[in-house]
Protein backbone atom coordinates (compact mmCIF):
# COMPACT_ATOMS: atom_id res chain seq x y z
CA UNK A 1 0.00 0.00 0.00
CA UNK A 2 1.32 3.37 -0.82
CA UNK A 3 1.58 5.82 1.78
CA UNK A 4 2.27 9.50 2.54
CA UNK A 5 5.33 10.31 4.31
CA UNK A 6 5.52 13.10 7.13
CA UNK A 7 8.10 15.69 6.70
CA UNK A 8 11.60 15.29 8.63
CA UNK A 9 11.09 16.89 11.63
CA UNK A 10 13.01 15.11 14.63
CA UNK A 11 10.39 12.74 16.79
CA UNK A 12 9.83 14.11 19.69
CA UNK A 13 10.39 11.80 23.35
CA UNK A 14 8.26 10.39 25.93
CA UNK A 15 9.02 8.87 28.92
CA UNK A 16 6.53 6.29 30.07
CA UNK A 17 6.47 4.78 33.66
CA UNK A 18 7.40 7.42 36.38
CA UNK A 19 8.02 6.74 39.84
CA UNK A 20 10.47 9.10 41.54
CA UNK A 21 9.86 13.02 41.69
CA UNK A 22 13.67 13.58 41.21
CA UNK A 23 13.98 11.57 38.18
CA UNK A 24 11.01 13.45 36.60
CA UNK A 25 12.65 16.86 37.68
CA UNK A 26 15.73 15.65 35.70
CA UNK A 27 14.13 14.46 32.61
CA UNK A 28 12.64 17.92 32.46
CA UNK A 29 16.02 19.69 32.58
CA UNK A 30 16.61 17.56 30.12
CA UNK A 31 14.37 18.14 27.87
CA UNK A 32 11.83 15.36 27.46
CA UNK A 33 9.23 16.35 25.87
CA UNK A 34 6.15 14.07 27.33
CA UNK A 35 6.17 12.64 31.34
CA UNK A 36 3.84 9.16 31.48
CA UNK A 37 2.50 8.25 34.61
CA UNK A 38 0.85 5.30 34.99
CA UNK A 39 -2.53 4.74 36.50
CA UNK A 40 -3.06 1.25 36.31
CA UNK A 41 -3.03 -0.22 40.06
CA UNK A 42 -1.80 -3.66 38.92
CA UNK A 43 0.86 -2.38 37.21
CA UNK A 44 4.72 -2.52 38.89
CA UNK A 45 5.07 0.96 37.68
CA UNK A 46 1.70 2.43 39.36
CA UNK A 47 2.61 6.11 40.32
CA UNK A 48 0.40 6.32 43.23
CA UNK A 49 2.00 3.82 45.30
CA UNK A 50 5.26 6.91 45.07
CA UNK A 51 3.43 9.91 45.28
CA UNK A 52 0.13 11.54 44.88
CA UNK A 53 -2.20 13.72 42.49
CA UNK A 54 -0.87 16.81 43.70
CA UNK A 55 2.68 16.47 43.10
CA UNK A 56 1.54 15.46 39.88
CA UNK A 57 -0.44 18.99 39.25
CA UNK A 58 2.83 20.45 41.00
CA UNK A 59 5.13 19.48 37.86
CA UNK A 60 5.78 22.40 35.68
CA UNK A 61 5.69 20.25 31.99
CA UNK A 62 3.03 20.40 29.42
CA UNK A 63 3.76 16.94 28.46
CA UNK A 64 1.66 14.99 31.56
CA UNK A 65 0.44 11.71 30.05
CA UNK A 66 -1.83 9.80 32.75
CA UNK A 67 -1.84 6.35 31.66
CA UNK A 68 -5.12 4.36 31.90
CA UNK A 69 -6.56 0.65 31.31
CA UNK A 70 -10.40 0.43 31.39
CA UNK A 71 -10.71 2.73 33.91
CA UNK A 72 -14.16 4.45 34.35
CA UNK A 73 -14.75 7.60 32.81
CA UNK A 74 -15.52 9.54 36.18
CA UNK A 75 -11.96 8.44 37.56
CA UNK A 76 -10.12 9.43 34.27
CA UNK A 77 -12.19 12.94 34.80
CA UNK A 78 -11.02 13.17 38.56
CA UNK A 79 -7.49 12.40 37.92
CA UNK A 80 -7.03 14.29 35.31
CA UNK A 81 -8.27 17.48 36.89
CA UNK A 82 -6.74 16.73 40.25
CA UNK A 83 -2.93 16.07 38.63
CA UNK A 84 -3.40 18.90 35.87
CA UNK A 85 -2.72 16.44 33.29
CA UNK A 86 -1.96 17.33 29.69
CA UNK A 87 -3.32 14.20 27.77
CA UNK A 88 -4.90 10.57 28.85
CA UNK A 89 -3.58 7.86 27.45
CA UNK A 90 -5.78 5.01 26.86
CA UNK A 91 -4.32 1.94 26.98
CA UNK A 92 -7.29 -0.53 27.86
CA UNK A 93 -10.41 -2.23 25.45
CA UNK A 94 -12.31 1.58 25.24
CA UNK A 95 -14.79 1.45 23.00
CA UNK A 96 -15.47 4.67 20.88
CA UNK A 97 -19.00 4.98 22.82
CA UNK A 98 -16.25 5.20 26.05
CA UNK A 99 -14.24 7.57 24.37
CA UNK A 100 -16.55 10.07 22.97
CA UNK A 101 -18.01 10.06 26.82
CA UNK A 102 -14.93 10.83 28.01
CA UNK A 103 -14.42 13.51 25.42
CA UNK A 104 -17.13 15.36 26.65
CA UNK A 105 -16.57 15.26 30.08
CA UNK A 106 -12.69 15.91 29.82
CA UNK A 107 -11.48 19.75 29.33
CA UNK A 108 -11.06 20.50 25.80
CA UNK A 109 -7.11 21.48 25.97
CA UNK A 110 -6.67 18.08 27.29
CA UNK A 111 -5.53 15.52 24.58
CA UNK A 112 -6.65 11.95 24.02
CA UNK A 113 -3.96 9.35 23.00
CA UNK A 114 -5.57 5.96 21.81
CA UNK A 115 -3.13 2.88 22.36
CA UNK A 116 -3.78 0.22 19.41
CA UNK A 117 -2.10 -3.11 20.81
CA UNK A 118 -0.71 -5.28 17.91
CA UNK A 119 -0.01 -8.50 17.80
CA UNK A 120 -1.43 -11.37 15.97
CA UNK A 121 -3.76 -8.93 14.06
CA UNK A 122 -3.61 -8.36 10.16
CA UNK A 123 -3.20 -5.11 8.81
CA UNK A 124 -7.00 -4.57 7.67
CA UNK A 125 -8.17 -5.59 10.88
CA UNK A 126 -5.56 -2.84 12.32
CA UNK A 127 -7.02 -0.32 9.93
CA UNK A 128 -10.23 -0.74 11.13
CA UNK A 129 -9.57 0.01 14.25
CA UNK A 130 -8.05 3.49 13.37
CA UNK A 131 -10.45 4.27 11.38
CA UNK A 132 -13.48 3.61 13.55
CA UNK A 133 -11.30 6.20 16.33
CA UNK A 134 -9.90 8.50 14.28
CA UNK A 135 -12.38 11.32 14.46
CA UNK A 136 -12.12 11.06 18.52
CA UNK A 137 -8.71 10.50 19.40
CA UNK A 138 -6.19 13.66 18.96
CA UNK A 139 -3.11 11.10 18.60
CA UNK A 140 -2.64 6.97 18.11
CA UNK A 141 0.33 4.92 20.02
CA UNK A 142 1.41 1.47 18.48
CA UNK A 143 2.27 -0.76 21.36
CA UNK A 144 3.15 -4.65 21.51
CA UNK A 145 0.29 -6.33 23.08
CA UNK A 146 0.41 -8.27 26.28
CA UNK A 147 -1.65 -8.99 29.11
CA UNK A 148 0.27 -6.58 31.65
CA UNK A 149 -0.53 -3.74 28.94
CA UNK A 150 2.57 -2.73 28.25
CA UNK A 151 6.12 -2.48 29.38
CA UNK A 152 7.07 -5.63 28.14
CA UNK A 153 10.33 -4.36 26.40
CA UNK A 154 9.38 -6.14 23.22
CA UNK A 155 8.81 -4.92 19.57
CA UNK A 156 6.67 -5.79 17.31
CA UNK A 157 6.96 -6.04 13.60
CA UNK A 158 7.56 -2.35 12.64
CA UNK A 159 6.70 -3.36 8.87
CA UNK A 160 2.80 -3.22 9.56
CA UNK A 161 2.69 0.32 9.52
CA UNK A 162 3.45 0.24 5.99
CA UNK A 163 0.69 -1.61 5.34
CA UNK A 164 -1.85 0.90 6.94
CA UNK A 165 -3.00 4.41 6.72
CA UNK A 166 -2.62 6.66 9.83
CA UNK A 167 -4.35 9.67 9.70
CA UNK A 168 -3.19 11.04 13.12
CA UNK A 169 0.15 11.69 14.50
CA UNK A 170 1.32 8.71 16.77
CA UNK A 171 3.07 7.40 19.13
CA UNK A 172 5.57 4.28 18.49
CA UNK A 173 5.85 2.36 21.86
CA UNK A 174 7.56 -1.46 22.86
CA UNK A 175 10.81 -2.34 23.57
CA UNK A 176 12.75 1.05 21.46
CA UNK A 177 16.20 0.97 21.91
CA UNK A 178 19.46 1.92 20.57
CA UNK A 179 20.18 -1.29 19.75
CA UNK A 180 17.08 -0.93 17.08
CA UNK A 181 16.30 2.70 16.61
CA UNK A 182 18.32 2.33 13.19
CA UNK A 183 14.94 0.37 11.80
CA UNK A 184 12.51 3.46 12.41
CA UNK A 185 13.90 4.53 8.78
CA UNK A 186 12.37 1.45 7.39
CA UNK A 187 9.12 3.04 8.63
CA UNK A 188 7.03 5.60 5.62
CA UNK A 189 5.17 7.70 8.13
CA UNK A 190 7.26 8.68 10.74
CA UNK A 191 6.22 8.73 13.85
CA UNK A 192 5.35 12.13 15.91
CA UNK A 193 7.12 10.79 19.30
CA UNK A 194 8.82 7.68 20.90
CA UNK A 195 7.17 5.92 23.65
CA UNK A 196 10.63 4.52 26.12
CA UNK A 197 9.86 2.62 29.53
CA UNK A 198 11.35 -0.54 30.51
CA UNK A 199 14.70 -0.43 28.15
CA UNK A 200 15.65 2.45 29.94
CA UNK A 201 15.21 0.83 33.26
CA UNK A 202 17.37 -0.32 36.58
CA UNK A 203 14.19 -1.30 37.85
CA UNK A 204 10.37 -1.01 37.10
CA UNK A 205 9.87 3.04 37.97
CA UNK A 206 13.79 3.94 37.68
CA UNK A 207 15.06 4.97 35.11
CA UNK A 208 18.35 4.89 33.75
CA UNK A 209 18.77 8.62 33.50
CA UNK A 210 22.43 8.65 31.92
CA UNK A 211 20.95 5.85 29.17
CA UNK A 212 17.71 8.38 28.03
CA UNK A 213 20.44 11.13 27.62
CA UNK A 214 22.66 9.67 25.74
CA UNK A 215 19.87 8.11 23.49
CA UNK A 216 17.89 11.44 23.44
CA UNK A 217 21.49 13.15 22.24
CA UNK A 218 22.34 10.17 19.67
CA UNK A 219 19.59 9.70 18.67
CA UNK A 220 16.64 12.49 18.91
CA UNK A 221 18.83 15.93 17.66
Amino acid sequence: MTQRTTNKQQAKLKVCGLTELSQVSELCTMGVDFLGFIFYEKSPRFVLNRFGLKKIAEIPHSGKVGVFVNETTEQIVEIAENAALNFVQLHGDESIEFISDLRQNLKNEVGIIKVIRIGNQSAEDIQKTINQHATINNYFLFDTDSKAFGGTGKSFDWDILNQIEIPKPYFLSGGISPQNIHQLKTINQQPFALDINSKFETEPGVKDLAKIEDFKDRFLK
